[in-house]
């Protein structure tokens, strides 16, 4: 086999692998749950940011914070921070506290409305398009949000931002 045989096998390998990472994405956003969570701004101290975004997403956490729900007794707790898992109701993103470590947490919770709501610790990044105008940098007429795919190990998958109009989320178009 001579070089260019060599290079063309590497280079098939190559789009393969990202072909299979593309259809993997493209099913579990087929028929995983697909839920809306509201966004709060994330800017992180990076130089080279590149064309992305990050953001907190701000998720319903009445089953770890209500009066009723048994936290365990640990310090991350008492600070406001917990374990979770993502669940998907209504359409709305729900954390729920998790028995074992996840990676997802969420902190500082507060009422809002008669529910109580947390951010989501890792931050979510949405990568832009080249000429795309960033959407959080731009007045948009009621609260920002982000519909997400929920795996069942690992983040949410970003999809596409909508706005808040009324009671009804309405998805922003493509930049």
């Amino acid at each position: 086999m001579n070089q260019l045989q060599k290079g063309l096998v590497f280079a098939l390998v190559q789009v393969l692998f990202v072909s299979s990472l593309g259809a993997k994405l493209l099913w579990d956003r087929s028929r995983l749950p697909r839920g809306w969570a509201a966004t709060q701004g994330y800017d992180p101290d990076m130089p080279i940011r590149g064309r992305y975004v990050s953001l907190s997403l701000v998720v319903n956490a009445d089953r770890i914070y209500s009066e009723h729900a048994t936290l365990p007794k640990t310090p991350a707790v008492a600070y406001g921070a917990a374990n979770v898992y993502l669940t998907v109701e209504n359409g709305e993103v729900v954390a729920n506290l998790a028995d074992h470590f996840t990676g997802l947490m969420v902190t500082a919770p507060r009422p809002q409305g008669n529910e109580i709501v947390a951010s989501l610790t890792p931050p979510v990044v949405y990568f832009l398009p080249e000429h795309a105008v960033d959407p959080t940098r731009t007045r948009q007429h009621g609260r920002l949000y982000l519909e997400v795919t929920v795996p069942k190990n690992g983040p949410p998958r970003p999809i596409r931002f909508g706005v808040q109009v009324g009671s009804e989320i309405k998805p922003v178009d493509a930049p």
